[in-house]
């Protein structure tokens, strides 16, 4: 199994920028295609931004296109959200998922590890 942990989240104010990562360990990930997902207080875990294996493909959300970019490095078994234009609604946890099935999934029942989460806080 592959063990996911978050880094990266902080205060920023609207309109700041910053990214976060997600290492692996345990297992490499190039064998799984990676998720954000993120939750605000009394709402669902919603989809962010996913990358297939390779990197080659990618699927933002609406809610955050333009202004975020899911990456990955193999290589340094990391994962990358860059996350610019920042707003206060952007404001949850933030979490990393990977699935093994390969394709980029959006619902967070489809991925099969997840990392504890990072908080992101943005003022206004």
């Amino acid at each position: 199994q592959v063990q996911l942990v978050e880094s990266g989240g902080g205060l920023v104010q609207a309109g700041g920028s910053l990214r976060l990562s997600c290492q692996a360990s345990r297992r490499t990930i190039s064998s799984y295609s990676m998720g954000w997902f993120r939750q605000a207080p009394g709402k669902e875990r919603e989809f962010v931004a996913g990358i297939s294996r390779s990197g080659a493909n990618t699927y933002h959300a609406d809610s955050v296109k333009g202004r975020f970019t899911i990456s990955r490095d193999n290589a340094k078994n990391t994962v990358y959200l860059q996350m610019n234009s920042l707003k206060p609604e952007d404001t949850a946890v933030y979490y990393c998922a990977a699935d093994y099935s390969g394709g980029i999934r959006i619902r967070k029942d489809e991925y099969d590890y997840w990392g504890q989460g990072t908080q992101v806080t943005v003022s206004s």
